[in-house]
């Protein structure tokens, strides 16, 4: 059994971001997602990365046994109604259950463009972070070319984060080790596949799997036997077979452990 901890079926399926999925679009992320769970993955978190996706994503999830939805607004997302934003967000995350929502996300901080308004985009981090501990949900986080500034608002709220994820990471051994002091694990997906990336491979040999999750980032990040495809939740079992080949683990204690680390996270009961 495996969980894809963070992918974005809504984004498979559709060519134009910020629309409501169609009948035609629905039924394929749903083809999807019964596709993924012939590899044995049988939980798939799709992640949301504004108000539109979020619902998108709410969607998904009611209409499969395998799917949850984490809501939220992604740095790169965050615009002058950030605010606005967020109180729709608070309104579903009033209905968690019926959501089937199981965090917030993903969220964080993001200075890779030129454009990016950090004040603008700490603040929204800020608010969805207290809306996740208003809930008790869990914590996605996207950083990017952000490192000091990420941990530092989390650092804010160290006392009280009980669970979260560092999404996609792709910072070094020391920034791994402060985000698991404050209670997150670390995902990791396709990029450990790459042959340039044996600075995470290290870092990955090095963490207790206790303090792991697995993802795709779908369609985002396909690991290095399909780069340049379309990724797909299904290949979870491709990463979880290069780190037990990485980690001179079996492939049952990998699936097993991350599992297991992801259900405590996100509250999902076997």
């Amino acid at each position: 059994m495996l969980i894809d901890t963070h992918c974005h079926i809504n984004m498979m399926v559709k060519e134009s971001f910020d629309t409501l999925l169609d009948q035609t679009e629905m039924a394929r992320a749903q083809e999807i997602i019964r596709e993924a769970t012939h590899d044995d993955v049988n939980f798939i978190i799709n992640v949301g990365t504004s108000v539109i996706e979020s619902q998108n994503c709410i969607n998904i999830a009611q209409k499969s046994q395998h799917a949850y939805a984490t809501i939220g607004i992604h740095p790169n997302d965050c615009t002058v109604d950030w605010q606005a934003d967020v109180k729709t967000l608070a309104r579903y995350a009033q209905d968690k259950e019926q959501h089937k929502i199981v965090g917030i996300g993903e969220i964080g901080l993001d200075r890779h463009y030129k454009d990016h308004n950090l004040p603008r985009q700490k603040d929204a981090f800020r608010a969805q972070i207290e809306l996740a501990l208003e809930h008790d949900l869990a914590i996605v986080v996207h950083t990017r070319d952000a490192r000091e500034e990420t941990l530092n608002v989390l650092y804010e709220y160290r006392t009280n984060i009980s669970r979260g994820i560092i999404h996609c990471f792709s910072e070094d051994l020391s920034c791994a080790q402060e985000a698991i002091n404050m209670n997150f694990s670390i995902g990791i997906g396709g990029p450990i596949t790459y042959p340039k990336n044996e600075d995470l491979r290290r870092i990955f040999t090095t963490l207790s799997l206790l303090n792991v999750v697995l993802e795709t980032d779908a369609p985002f990040l396909p690991p290095q036997v399909i780069r340049g495809k379309q990724n797909h939740p299904k290949y979870i079992k491709t990463i979880a077979e290069y780190i037990a080949n990485l980690r001179n683990e079996s492939y049952e204690t990998v699936a097993h452990v991350t599992t297991q680390n992801a259900c405590k996270i996100f509250g999902i009961n076997l």
